[in-house]
């Protein structure tokens, strides 16, 4: 760390800044993300277009191009992916978690779950999924939540709310709060008991994976906080790595196309869209 001799004048001050080039850090995005140093297996390095490593309290944002793939890593086994997608462009067009569990019969995301928006459509497919502890019922935390369980819940504070990264997110994006919707999270889980009760059960370890595809021109909003249900007593979160890359968008010849009669519609029906603005 720089003295405040050092850093007193404007030139110290840009000599100071300049120092920090090529530096890193555990957490931050990588410039270019082809610089990446270990893409996917199959995927070459100039496919990979964003790179990054979120840390516990963080959040990140990206505009990805359909039929990008995005895979996220539960890299210690105690992050926790909150989700957003708008479609690009036209925030009116949003995840519709109610939507995605009922239209699909399945209120537990994973492999062959699409994320659906209230016009029936499409926003991202999961393609892979090696954690199976995801939630689609409970959303994010949120300010007055955290505040009470852990004395603060700002942006800034130490035990930040997924909600209010969500807003910085959004905001980053020309989106504004009321454009939040509920959220989906991976990597901590919850199932409903026979009672009816939500039963939290957490991480499946580190090292996990979920990879979605994006069906159409997508707008990603992620906060890595600790679910809201998670009882341990401390703000717990770790990090989450984030890759994206290039790929193609599901076609009427994939499984995952043909999976159920209602997968078959809401894919029919993003394209018929897309193929109207000219973009299928």
């Amino acid at each position: 760390m720089a003295t405040p001799s050092a850093t007193a004048s404007a030139y110290g001050a840009r000599d100071h800044a300049r120092a920090q080039e090529g530096g890193e850090v555990e957490a931050m995005p990588t410039v270019p993300a082809s610089d990446w140093p270990t893409p996917p297996v199959g995927v070459a390095a100039e496919d990979v277009v964003w790179a990054e490593t979120v840390a516990g309290g963080g959040y990140t944002h990206k505009v990805l191009a359909r039929g990008t793939e995005l895979r996220l890593t539960d890299v210690t086994g105690d992050a926790c992916a909150h989700l957003l997608l708008h479609a690009a462009g036209r925030p009116w067009e949003r995840l519709n978690v109610a939507d995605t569990v009922k239209v699909l019969w399945n209120a537990y995301l994973g492999e062959g779950h699409l994320l659906l928006s209230d016009q029936g459509r499409v926003l991202a497919s999961v393609v892979e999924d090696t954690s199976g502890r995801h939630d689609a019922l409970t959303g994010t935390s949120t300010l007055v939540r955290n505040t009470a369980r852990y004395g603060d819940g700002t942006p800034q504070s130490a035990s930040p709310a997924g909600r209010e990264l969500f807003k910085l997110a959004a905001l980053k994006n020309g989106l504004t709060p009321r454009d939040l919707p509920p959220s989906v999270s991976f990597f901590q889980g919850v199932r409903i008991a026979d009672d009816g009760t939500t039963r939290f059960t957490g991480s499946a370890g580190p090292g996990t994976t979920v990879t979605l595809r994006a069906e159409q021109d997508v707008t990603v909003l992620v906060a890595n906080v600790p679910h809201p249900l998670d009882p341990r007593p401390e703000y717990t979160c770790g990090p989450l790595q984030v890759l994206a890359y290039r790929a193609r968008p599901t076609a009427p010849v994939d499984a995952l196309w043909n999976a159920t009669p209602e997968a078959r519609r809401a894919f029919l029906n993003t394209v018929d869209h897309l193929t109207a603005r000219g973009l299928a």
